[in-house]
């Protein structure tokens, strides 16, 4: 299995899996393991989360949200290997890992801790009033599950695109948070060529393909997120969304679409994999 960073679906699994534990709770202590991730930590990290009591938690493309009292919101993107794990009766010494990077106390008696084997993650600080215009945000176009994000918005994004639409539909400036795997999935189910040129892409077909997007997203998260190497939800468990991957790390299996007798192949696109079958992908 290609290595993939954990998507939308996964995230989103991460956030539903915290929240009970999280919502509500007061941040007792705050230990760092090291001085940052992918970044450096915010300098003052341990003294503005210390204390705090967590208010919410929502997900904005592919970043969790931890939002705090007094206007604070803590950042946090998995990266390649990120993962939280809930302990509620607390962690012992002898359960830390060399690549446990971030632990947290609640008033629960629940420890929370955060484990990075690459590093890729990222975690910051930031105003919750001024969470739209922080640079990791800022730029991102509109979630794909919201009821808002349809044919017509991506077919109008599309129309100054002449990229490969596999390309385009992974800049998150056109819709966020899709990822590499959804993006192959829902191409083939709609059967556009990922080599097609975005601005050729007819509003109709855009509007199959934004109703296959949320289909294929929603059906990941039911199950909770697909299986990665490196992905795992705050329980430890794995999700297990790719037993119906149509084409995504299926390199010369059999086309799964009715009627097509095409095997599934694999080409690289601005550096990542992608799969498709061209016998009924046009």
């Amino acid at each position: 299995m290609w290595l993939e960073m954990p998507e939308l679906p996964e995230v989103e699994t991460v956030m539903r899996g915290l929240s009970p534990h999280l919502l509500n709770q007061r941040i007792i202590s705050v230990e760092l393991r090291r001085a940052g991730l992918r970044y450096p930590f915010p300098s003052d990290m341990v003294e503005k989360l210390e204390g705090r009591k967590i208010e919410d938690l929502s997900r904005r493309a592919k970043y969790l949200l931890i939002h705090l009292q007094d206007d604070l919101t803590w950042l946090c993107h998995l990266g390649m290997s990120g993962r939280f794990t809930i302990y509620e009766d607390g962690i012992s010494n002898s359960e830390n890992g060399k690549h446990d990077h971030v632990m947290f106390s609640l008033e629960s008696g629940c420890d929370v801790v955060y484990t990075d084997h690459r590093r890729f993650g990222i975690m910051d600080l930031l105003k919750t009033s001024e969470l739209h215009e922080h640079k990791l945000l800022a730029h991102l176009g509109p979630e794909p599950l919201i009821e808002e994000f349809t044919g017509k918005v991506l077919y109008d994004a599309f129309q100054t695109k002449k990229s490969p639409v596999k390309t385009a539909l992974l800049d998150q400036r056109i819709v966020a948070g899709l990822g590499n795997i959804y993006v192959c999935e829902a191409l083939n189910t709609v059967g556009i060529s990922p080599r097609r040129k975005a601005c050729n892409i007819s509003k109709v077909k855009c509007t199959f393909l934004v109703q296959e997007i949320k289909n294929i997203l929603l059906s990941s998260i039911a199950v909770g997120g697909s299986t990665l190497q490196d992905f795992a939800g705050v329980d430890g468990d794995l999700g297990y969304f790719p037993a119906s991957f149509r084409v995504y790390g299926r390199e010369g299996e059999e086309c799964q679409s009715q009627d097509c007798d095409g095997n599934i192949k694999r080409i690289s696109q601005a550096g990542r994999s992608t799969f498709f079958c061209s016998s009924c992908q046009y």
